[in-house]
């Protein structure tokens, strides 16, 4: 008889995705979020959204531009990103990805700027001399032909498909982890992606714009119809791992449904969901706000509960991992880093880009005010 004894030991793993990966999957996914709110005004011609395109459309900027710095970031340096190029794996969705990326931020610079050149020369004809050059010289042409910005719209369309595919799909095909390996993953992160900019556009009418109440109205029915989505794709998701349909589902719920905290994050999930809809629909011109600031807050939740909750569940043994937000650069100071980013960069483009179009041209003096409006008039 064998008196060894063997001691099974577990190994506790840091998470690997840290919160730059939130960051980052929550902006790239609010910019192709704002991108297509932008398209009914500036690719369709509805001029009863000029407003929602144009405060998307700076939504769409400040987010997209500051979401690669975050992955930059995650992957703790440049280099690890031109590796994606010298070394393609085609088998890869990050991979993938970082071509993916380029194809969509190329495709929206290039559209801001074909929909904002006819603002930019007008803007050009007066002002600072330094600002006015650089007008003129971004609104060479005058007003882009129309078929110009819906080529530019179709390349940026493409490539925000592409970015909100490989990044559903990057996560999915993780086998080792069932709460991940869903094709419930992908749609859900599009759907929270898409409220998720809804909300920033309601923000944005109240603090930015200056508050259009039917504006308000029209975005908190569109809330109310993507969160549905969203209830409706995670009532799927939960009806499919209860039914016995999908033994991965199942087994991914079977790790977390006798957990207390994760069924506090289950009932967070469903309120953050029916309260907005329910607001939205109860008061839909004074809850902008509220439903506005749940809307992102989920987005951003959502992906928080998938990357660092999802690591917290050991792939082997039982219990959960503890996590603590570290207060450097791989925790809260780098979630700051990146807000403050963003808030520079909206700031930046709020006080120089001729966004607003007329409003924009507006702050001139009288003078230039009478040329903007002339110049306007003619396009």
């Amino acid at each position: 008889m064998d008196s060894q004894i063997i001691e099974v030991l577990n190994v506790t793993r840091g998470v690997a995705w840290l919160p730059w990966a939130v960051s980052y999957f929550f902006l790239i996914g609010l910019s192709f979020g704002s991108f297509m709110l932008t398209l009914p005004y500036f690719v369709f011609g509805r001029a009863e959204h000029e407003k929602l395109g144009r405060l998307a459309l700076l939504g769409a900027l400040a987010c997209g531009l500051t979401a690669p710095v975050a992955l930059l970031a995650d992957l703790h340096g440049p280099g690890r990103f031109l590796n994606f190029y010298l070394y393609f794996q085609p088998q890869s969705w990050m991979s993938w990805g970082s071509f993916f990326i380029p194809v969509y931020l190329g495709g929206l610079l290039l559209y801001a700027w074909l929909v904002l050149r006819g603002d930019f020369a007008v803007q050009g004809q007066g002002g600072d001399a330094l600002l006015a050059r650089f007008y003129r010289l971004a609104g060479r042409g005058g007003a882009a032909p129309r078929m110009a910005i819906s080529a530019a719209a179709l390349l940026t369309l493409v490539g925000a498909v592409l970015v909100a595919l490989y990044t559903g799909m990057e996560v999915m095909v993780v086998q080792a982890r069932p709460l991940w390996n869903t094709p419930f993953l992908p749609l859900q992160f599009a759907a929270t992606a898409f409220a998720g900019a809804i909300g920033l556009s309601l923000l944005f009418n109240r603090f930015v714009g200056g508050h259009d109440n039917q504006l308000e109205i029209g975005l908190n029915r569109l809330l109310v119809l993507a969160l549905a989505v969203v209830l409706t794709l995670g009532g799927g998701w939960l009806f499919v791992s209860l039914s016995g349909v999908s033994p991965a589902h199942s087994a991914a719920f079977s790790q977390v449904a006798g957990m207390p905290q994760w069924q506090l994050t289950a009932v967070w999930a469903v309120l953050a969901t029916i309260l907005p809809m329910a607001l939205a629909i109860w008061r839909p011109a004074s809850s902008g706000l509220i439903t506005g600031l749940i809307a992102v807050h989920s987005a951003w939740m959502m992906r928080w509960t998938i990357f660092i909750g999802g690591q917290s569940i050991p792939k082997t043994g039982a219990g959960l991992y503890d996590y603590h937000l570290p207060l450097g650069g791989d925790g809260l100071l780098g979630i700051v880093g990146t807000l403050g980013l963003w808030i520079a960069l909206l700031v930046l483009m709020v006080d120089y880009l001729p966004w607003a179009g007329r409003a924009f041209a507006s702050r001139n003096n009288k003078a230039t005010h009478a040329l903007a409006a002339s110049a306007i008039a003619q396009h």
